[in-house]
């Protein structure tokens, strides 16, 4: 028998599995429905939504969470491909940070300097970082499911960036409830809880993305 017709007999007996890009789109749909389910089966909407839509500076921590929600799902989308150049989507990691740190600055240039602690430091820390990360199980849960259809070069690095996906998806729902709105708050607490979930997907990745 030749080389190949024996490959082409092994493939046609080789299970069938969904396509990484079809399972990824599942992956983000259903971790939002998760994540969502959760916030308003527990959370819900901060009691001066309606107000709060008619200031930037609420309106604006969505364009920083959900920022850094496409972009990360979009590195996650490639990561999972071995092979799939990712220096392109990396630096657009960059774009969520850079747009909060524009913020703040322009923030902390028309605030006086003696009110930037007190806007820092806010009123709900402890919320942000328990409830992005509660948030976070279900989308990450999906996604490192997605990627095991895949084969990702870098399982830990995979894992990161699944985490991150994660939380942007879990900080847009956050930043629904969450009273503090200054870019200092944003820029101090946000970031930590996404660390937190980073490392968590960084650490579970290398250990169920591997082949």
């Amino acid at each position: 028998m030749k080389t190949d017709d024996l490959i082409n007999l092994l493939a046609q007996d080789a299970p069938v599995r969904m396509r990484i890009g079809k399972v990824l789109t599942l992956a983000v749909v259903g971790g939002i429905l998760i994540s969502g389910g959760i916030f308003f089966a527990m959370i819900g909407f901060r009691a001066d939504i309606d107000t709060a839509m008619e200031t930037v500076r609420f309106l604006f921590k969505f364009v920083v969470t959900i920022a850094l929600a496409a972009t990360a799902c979009a590195v996650v989308f490639r990561i999972g491909r071995p092979g799939a150049s990712l220096r392109l989507w990396g630096w657009t990691l960059l774009l969520a940070p850079i747009l909060l740190l524009a913020a703040a600055a322009i923030e902390m240039a028309v605030m006086p300097a003696d009110s930037w602690s007190a806007r820092m430091i806010g009123h709900n820390a402890r919320f942000c970082l328990t409830l992005i990360p509660l948030l976070s199980i279900g989308p990450l849960a999906c996604f490192l499911f997605a990627l095991r259809h895949g084969a990702p070069e870098k399982p830990g690095a995979a894992g990161a960036v699944a985490g991150l996906a994660a939380s942007g998806i879990a900080a847009t729902f956050y930043a629904s409830n969450c009273t503090d709105d200054s870019p200092l708050f944003v820029l101090l607490w946000y970031p930590i809880a996404i660390a937190m979930v980073t490392a968590v997907g960084y650490v579970l990745g290398r250990r169920l993305l591997r082949w």
